[in-house]
């Protein structure tokens, strides 16, 4: 025979993300740059025959596809943000902004090694200075965005829980003397704004392919080596994809609630199993639903008097944990 009784955390608010609005403004401000950038370099690169300035421009066009994907993000979970329909918040709505973004810069790593493989066989007369000029000023625009763009609240943090305690009544016993210090910063990227990240990555790229423009156009100006800036677009490519997949694993994980693995989910199986109480933990499901906020559905059995507000308030010294459901069966106690 079993006794249930359930808990729950945040039972009136579905709301566990405030929202990002200084990242919304200067994303939006981003937006604006890039997009005028990204007409210069299209110009640019077509007038003065380069495949490096040119794959930049449109690398740009698509990363200012991209930002606009992230404000739009961001304006929709700020709109629906108190939307019952949404059961843990808007937050995902920005973490598939971001997911969008990372497939639109593979289709942009697609394209920069198609339009450079051809100017590697078919090679044409480069203007370099002009080119140049256009490659540096591009990539001023690249670091003023990313340094609007950088997430300055998407350092991890630490918190030391001390608790020393017999078998008392107390919510955060743990064993005598035991300590816990934890840093979620680990927890892949659990605090990180990724609809921000994912802005910053495509500015991020966007300087780098900048970058390596400009190494090239150097190179074939000095040396004649005309084929470094084909060359040098590939490398761009590369480069892009291999930031795409990353960006492409961390919000996938969020979207699939693929985050068993994260050190939250042995804290709390530590809390549980290792409490003054003789209790099981036999189901546990934890998922991400804001910046560095977990929720929490916890089954445990039990032989003892417990109910599921001790488990939720020993649980309470995480205080990432925003949503904690508990349900305890009391073996052998009566229907």
């Amino acid at each position: 025979m079993s006794l249930t009784a359930t808990a729950d955390a945040r039972r009136h608010s579905h709301r566990f993300d405030d929202g990002n609005p200084l990242a919304e403004r200067r994303t939006r401000h981003a937006l604006y740059l890039t997009a005028a950038m990204m007409v210069v370099e299209i110009i640019g690169g077509w007038w003065y025959n380069s495949m490096a300035v040119l794959a930049d421009g449109w690398h740009m066009s698509s990363h200012a596809l991209a930002l606009g994907l992230a404000v739009f993000a961001y304006a929709c979970a700020r709109r629906y943000a108190h939307d019952r329909r949404f059961a843990f918040g808007t937050w995902k709505i920005e973490i598939l902004g971001g997911y969008t973004s990372a497939i639109a810069l593979l289709g942009v790593a697609l394209l920069m090694a198609v339009q450079s493989a051809e100017r590697l066989f078919v090679p044409s007369a480069i203007h370099y200075n002009q080119a140049i000029a256009i490659a540096v000023v591009g990539l001023a625009v690249n670091l003023l965005c990313a340094w609007w763009l950088r997430d300055d609240h998407g350092h991890g943090h630490g918190h030391g829980h001390g608790h020393g305690h017999g078998h008392h009544h107390h919510a955060h016993a743990h064993p005598p003397g035991h300590t816990h210090d934890h840093d979620h910063g680990a927890a892949g990227h659990a605090g990180h704004d990724l609809n921000l990240r994912s802005a910053y990555m495509h500015v991020l790229a966007d300087a780098a392919t900048s970058v390596l423009a400009i190494a090239a156009l150097i190179g074939g100006k000095l040396w004649g080596a005309a084929w470094l800036d084909p060359v040098m677009g590939l490398v761009g490519a590369v480069l892009v994809t291999v930031w795409a997949i990353g960006l492409l694993r961390d919000t996938s994980r969020v979207l699939l609630d693929a985050q068993m693995d994260a050190p939250v989910v042995a804290e709390v199986r530590e809390v549980i199993e290792q409490g003054p109480w003789p209790a099981q933990l036999a189901d546990l499901h934890v998922w991400q639903v804001g910046r560095g906020k977990y929720a929490v559905i916890a089954s445990i059995v039990t032989d003892a008097a417990l109910n599921a507000d001790h488990i939720r308030q020993a649980l309470a010294v995480h205080e990432e944990l925003v949503h904690v459901t508990v349900e305890v069966h009391q073996v052998g106690a009566p229907a």
